[in-house]
């Protein structure tokens, strides 16, 4: 099962010590910073819900500098595609 993470963090300044901790996090397969509602948006790939449970709950959550997180379950993945980019 895939998931998407939005997060919230306490400082945007907090940033590279919380990414450096959720790598440690195998499930987490795809981290960005962003601009927008979030200041981290992370995709999570589980085996199950137990899984993507203990991932948010135990994992996750315990990380300092995390202030609340937002969480979307995929229910079906359309397509996937790699993007070629050009540089002129």
């Amino acid at each position: 099962m895939i998931a998407f993470v939005g997060i919230y963090l306490e400082k945007s300044s907090l940033y590279d010590s919380v990414a450096r901790e959720l790598s440690k996090i195998p499930q987490i397969t795809r981290l960005n910073y962003t601009t927008g509602n979030y200041s981290m948006f992370a995709e999570i790939v589980c085996k199950d819900i137990a899984q993507l449970r203990f991932v948010l709950h135990d994992e996750l959550q315990k990380i300092k500098g995390i202030e609340r997180t937002e969480t979307i379950i995929s229910l079906e993945e359309s397509f996937s595609r790699n993007v070629e980019v050009f540089t002129p």
